[in-house]
């Protein structure tokens, strides 16, 4: 009967290490810091999206697959997914590419939504993603705001 709580404790106190190290995490941070045209088919279009990843975390991201989708308006607008495996370093940061595809239909129903829209009047746009695997698991990240176009010069013909 003695031995039965002796075996008890190692995987007790084995469990107990264990939840320790689940501390909560700072939210990464990310920002668009490029596009790069990729050769398309038919009526696709086709970007390397590049993103800045900080992580503000104590310990490091190791991911073993990214995924993302934009929305301009609203409405979706891009998408793309890539199964690359990488690092982002405790209290660091690293550049990202990500593949993105723009179907005829989002560019579409972007054109038709923009049909009431003037020159520097601000187009919400929302980013999500998420990277995948690692100790951690699945860490989601989201980033919005508003793009701004300017409004075109004036002509110097014009009275």
């Amino acid at each position: 009967m003695i031995r039965l709580p002796a075996l008890l404790v190692p995987p007790l106190l084995l469990a107990l290490a264990a939840c320790s190290s689940l501390t909560p995490r700072d939210p990464l941070h990310i920002d668009l810091a490029g596009l790069e045209p990729l050769p398309g088919r038919g009526l696709e279009l086709r970007f390397a999206v590049q993103l800045r990843v900080q992580n503000p975390n104590d310990e490091a991201l190791d991911y073993s697959g990214v995924a993302l989708e934009l929305e301009v308006n609203g409405q979706p607008l891009a998408s793309g997914v890539s199964d690359q495996r990488g690092e982002i370093p405790r209290f660091g940061e690293a550049l990202v590419s990500v593949p993105v595809t723009i179907s005829a239909f989002s560019v579409m129903r972007q054109t038709w939504g923009l049909g009431l829209y003037q020159p520097g009047q601000g187009l919400p746009y929302r980013l999500k993603g998420k990277f995948a695997g690692g100790l951690f698991g699945t860490q989601r990240f989201s980033d919005s705001g508003t793009l701004t176009w300017p409004e075109p010069p004036a002509s110097p013909y014009s009275p």
